[in-house]
């Protein structure tokens, strides 16, 4: 069984090309780093977010998730359902799902009481880019893998990562 040391990417991480980034060279802790992109959240005839102020989190073995600040998203066209878990980095999230939606299917989550550091994050939201359309830079992003996870996969990622087949040990 392979155990991260935080030394060196595994033998099974994909090599990287000009232009790509290995999950496996980021960070844990998780590292917090702005992004400029154009970031588009939603369908064409329900843009939910339009941002080039995101933050990406960073962390070994799982794709990036984008956070979007609160100022950038149409925050009426959400609403806060129940339901909460627990991030040893970030905190107690809570979770967000389309106001007009009756199945309620959770699209979003935030930390309103990060740990001290992730405070930068406190009034922003990620969003789940397997249950609503996430686009950067033009680019349709894919969801990793797995019902729990968030991150986005962009063309420029590498891994393997985290919620694909025989992960579950990492």
């Amino acid at each position: 069984m392979w155990k991260y040391t935080g030394q060196q990417r595994p033998d099974f991480a994909i090599d990287v090309q000009p232009d790509e980034e290995s999950v496996w060279d980021y960070p844990r802790p998780p590292a917090i780093k702005p992004d400029n992109r154009d970031i588009i959240v939603g369908e064409k005839d329900n843009i939910i977010v339009k941002s080039c102020n995101a933050l990406r989190i960073l962390e070994t073995a799982g794709p990036p998730t984008f956070y979007i600040p609160v100022n950038d998203i149409d925050m009426s066209s959400l609403q806060q359902v129940q339901g909460s878990s627990f991030c040893e980095w970030k905190g107690n999230a809570s979770y967000w799902a389309l106001a007009n939606n009756t199945n309620k299917e959770v699209i979003a989550w935030s930390y309103s009481d990060p740990n001290s550091s992730f405070t930068v994050i406190k009034d922003y939201l990620s969003f789940y880019p397997g249950r609503i359309p996430c686009f950067v830079n033009g680019e349709r992003v894919k969801p990793q893998p797995g019902h729990f996870y968030g991150g986005w996969v962009t063309n420029e990622i590498v891994g393997p990562w985290k919620g694909e087949p025989g992960t579950e040990h990492w």
